[in-house]
């Protein structure tokens, strides 16, 4: 089977995990295949501030089928999305590496191309520190302009 064909297999069975569980009562607005401006393949669900437990079982549950799928390799990171401030233009990611088990913040400034509010990732590492497994090496920090979600 050729891989964009086992990927849209993988896919498929993604979106019906997914459409389950919104009928299960957990409320995802469904799931969409997204390839962003770098060639890059995206599974996004978008989920109501209060549904993040859902959305992390979301997650673990694509991470789960794309890597039964033969996809493992593949994987590079999941990301989920934050926006605030006043007037909603704050947005931060939480990225989780796939391949390493760790996670860190990603903070793109509004309006800047290209740019991210260092001090920003460093205060939400500090805070996170205790709860999760933040990758200690900055410089795999990696930024994810155009990332779907952010």
């Amino acid at each position: 089977m050729e891989l964009g064909a086992a990927f849209d297999d993988v896919r498929q069975e993604v979106r019906a995990l997914l459409e389950a569980a919104a009928d299960a009562g957990a409320g995802a607005a469904g799931v969409e295949a997204v390839r962003d401006e770098y060639g890059y393949s995206w599974l996004v669900s978008r989920r109501r501030p209060r549904e993040l437990p859902e959305l992390v079982g979301d997650l673990h549950m694509v991470n789960s089928a794309l890597e039964g799928g033969g996809f493992g390799p593949q994987l590079l990171c999941s990301v989920v999305g934050f926006r605030g401030g006043e007037d909603g233009e704050r947005r931060l990611g939480l990225v989780y590496l796939y391949k390493r088990g760790t996670f860190y913040p990603f903070a793109p400034l509004p309006g800047e191309a290209d740019r991210r509010d260092n001090a920003l990732e460093l205060r939400v590492r500090a805070i996170l520190a205790e709860d999760l497994r933040i990758e200690p090496d900055l410089g795999r920090w990696f930024p994810l302009w155009g990332a779907p979600g952010l």
